[in-house]
């Protein structure tokens, strides 16, 4: 099935209404990755575009931070109602803008952000928003408060569009903010679609808000006197930049960066479930997930046997057509980042000289003819790895698999840690107090025993060290979006003073 949309020209989106740029705006293209066919054109969000959807943010702040949190639930609920209508509409979107396959962004990517959006409207109707009281003494007490922050920026990445829109905006709105929203410049389509789904919903216009570009969109939102927080989620090397950026201007900051996870098999393990786990680590939207976890740590003896298990079923890896429920394999989002996976995996041929168990650099075969100049790489593994090698030390983004053996766990958690990252980390065994003791000793912020991947909307995640500042989801990601007043009541009838006559 070729999956063909015709989609208009995108604009900045605020005030209830995309507004049309100046004819003079700068434009980029929205590009599908399986073809590397462009399919929509966006205009590039002009200074004073940006500064119009932050002024309709600022207008529309006031009420809406004032509506009781039971009334925002509501209408944030009805926006939930909305997405799930339209999941197949809007993963045939994401599906064109990403190169996920349909079998994919029909069942995690809507359904998932839909999630942590009713996760919001529920606990902020249900006293998620609520302070504390407390008697001080006899004659004094204490309450405090959770206030909204104001306008906030929100900024995308790519790999999973919608749901980190979801993500941003659900607890924001929920907390009463209002928020401009960037989108990454390489998977942009579906803003407007979540734009228009909130307004139909009936979120105030200005409450939430889209602009579009790269890096220097980004930059302006970030040093904005009227933004209160930044939340961001990227690379490194740019999260690092924006949350400089941010904090020199004393905003609050969440950041959700990269990782270069392990995944620990343990000597006593289920390997066809270690197997199971290790590829859902690593080839799930091929291999485009901040969380992959890239360094699989095998014991000796137990290598060939994983090996062996690895290939067998690396064969149910199925590169095609995206939108047939078949294919569970897609290509990589854009030109350039095709181009830097690759650039990975001839290091690891030619300099690393790890050992290619499978993979390598051919496009996949027996792909239709419509979709040979896409994006495509096949599912990599690279096995006899050393801690040293660096497609073992940096971030590859892509389906590249490096499997390391060890001797004992001690040696192994050992060399999981060293690493300046820390978001994800997973431990494959039988015996469960094991997993559970190997967990506690590994520095990440989101760790899993005997699965991988799934962070649910009550989940709250976020990593350690360089992956990041700060959790989303679960009550903890409400905190992120509201900051603290205190207030002490004197009921004794005087003001305490130091100043009395004598």
């Amino acid at each position: 099935m070729v999956l063909t949309i015709s989609l208009p020209d995108r604009h900045t989106f605020y005030a209830g209404k995309p507004q049309k740029s100046s004819t003079s705006s700068e434009t980029f293209q929205s590009v599908d990755p399986s073809t590397s066919k462009p399919v929509c054109t966006i205009h590039t969000s002009s200074p004073s575009s940006i500064d119009s959807a932050i002024s309709a943010a600022k207008s529309a702040f006031p009420s809406w931070s004032s509506t009781p949190p039971v009334e925002r639930a509501r209408i944030l609920q009805k926006a939930v109602s909305i997405l799930r209508s339209r999941n197949d509409e809007l993963a045939k979107i994401e599906t064109l803008d990403t190169g996920k396959p349909f079998s994919e962004t029909s069942t995690v990517d809507i359904v998932t952000g839909a999630d942590v959006l009713e996760y919001f409207a529920n606990l902020v109707a249900s006293g998620g928003l609520n302070g504390e009281s407390f008697r001080l003494r006899d004659s004094a007490w204490v309450y405090t408060s959770k206030e909204p922050l104001g306008v906030c920026a929100g900024i995308g990445a790519w790999n999973y569009p919608i749901q980190i829109a979801l993500w941003k905006s659900a607890p924001c709105l929920a907390a009463g903010n209002v928020m401009v929203y960037k989108p990454s410049e390489v998977t942009p389509l579906h803003a407007q679609f979540l734009a228009q789904v909130y307004t139909e919903a009936g979120v105030p216009d200005g409450v939430f808000n889209v602009v579009y570009g790269a890096g220097e969109v980004g930059a302006y939102l970030t040093k904005h006197p009227d933004i209160a927080k930044v939340s961001f989620t990227g690379q490194v090397s740019t999260g690092r930049k924006v949350a400089g950026s941010a904090a020199g201007e004393m905003k609050y900051v969440t950041m959700e960066l990269g990782g270069k996870s392990p995944v620990i098999v343990l000597p006593e393990v289920d390997i066809e479930q270690a197997v199971d786990g290790a590829m859902m680590a690593n080839f799930f939207s091929t291999g485009q997930v901040c969380t992959n976890g890239t360094r699989v740590f095998v014991p000796e003896k137990l290598k060939a046997e994983f090996e062996r298990v690895l290939l067998r079923k690396m064969d149910d890896v199925r590169p095609g057509d995206l939108m047939d429920m078949n294919t569970n394999f897609g290509p990589l989002v854009s030109e350039a980042h095709y181009k830097k996976v690759v650039g990975y995996v001839k290091h690891g041929i030619n300099v690393d000289r790890a050992t290619l168990l499978r993979g390598g650099l051919e496009k996949p075969e027996n792909l239709p003819e419509r979709l040979n100049n896409g994006y495509w790489v096949r599912p990599t593994v690279f096995t006899d790895c050393t801690d040293e090698m660096k497609i073992v030390k940096e971030e590859i983004f892509g389906p590249v698999m490096t499997i390391l053996t060890y001797s004992s766990l001690d040696e192994a958690i050992v060399r999981a840690n060293n690493t300046e990252l820390g978001l994800a980390a997973g431990v494959f065994g039988k015996d469960i107090n094991e997993c559970h003791r190997v967990v506690k000793q590994l520095q990440a912020g989101i760790t899993w025993i005997n699965t991988w991947g799934e962070s649910p909307a009550e989940m709250a995640v976020g990593g350690w060290k360089q992956s990041g500042v700060g959790v989303e989801n679960g009550r903890r990601g409400l905190e992120a979006w509201v900051r603290n007043k205190s207030t002490l009541v004197e009921m004794g009838g005087a003001v305490p003073t130091v100043f009395a006559k004598l």
